[in-house]
């Protein structure tokens, strides 16, 4: 499946520099997992309130690029700097969840018109996370396959953001557009459940 996870790999080549500073700073790669959940709460807070300034929508963009570095630089700490743990997991999985409905929440501000999509959306994004988790509990490894995982979110979400400070009114297509997200969250959650269960 097509997903924006699949550019991780480079990614990660471009963070070593960051990586190797945060080593010689001492800082920990749960340090940069709460730094990340932190940084999502943030994320949130302005978002809900861009109704006083258009400028806090540059948060989604701007806000979520950051955290997919952070999100990329823990576990690279964790596996170069032989700082994994079972804290870390925990904060991992857990903090990804609290902040991706932090930061997905306001938009039942925002799109009021798709309020029911929009809470469905949050709760499959939920269930698509968890299912990534079974692939640890019934297969070989914790899952990410696409078409609609956590950094898909975050590039449509950063968009999102994007356009509505642009002044582009999404409200006559709103619906049809996280329609599209429910179903591609369907057909994630079902892929990833499905390749957990045949490594198992």
């Amino acid at each position: 499946m097509i997903s924006v996870y699949k550019l991780k790999p480079k990614f990660q080549q471009l963070l070593t520099p960051v990586l190797l500073f945060f080593n010689k700073n001492n800082i920990t790669a749960n340090q940069i997992t709460v730094g990340s959940i932190l940084l999502s709460l943030i994320i949130g807070v302005l978002f809900w309130n861009a109704d006083i300034s258009k400028w806090f929508f540059l948060t989604l963009p701007i806000g979520l690029l950051i955290r997919m570095a952070l999100n990329a630089l823990d576990g690279m700490m964790a596996r170069r700097f032989n700082q994994t743990s079972k804290l870390g997991e925990v904060l991992n999985e857990v903090g990804d969840i609290i902040s991706d409905v932090i930061i997905f929440f306001p938009l039942l501000k925002f799109q009021p018109e798709s309020l029911y999509l929009i809470v469905i959306m949050i709760v499959l994004s939920v269930i698509n996370e968890f299912a990534g988790l079974m692939g640890k509990v019934v297969g070989k490894e914790r899952r990410y396959d696409g078409p609609m995982g956590k950094s898909d979110r975050a590039l449509i979400l950063g968009l999102y953001g994007l356009l509505i400070f642009f002044g582009v009114n999404i409200t006559s297509v709103s619906e049809y557009i996280f329609g599209i997200i429910i179903i591609l969250l369907l057909i994630s959650t079902y892929t990833r459940l499905k390749k957990s269960l045949n490594e198992a």
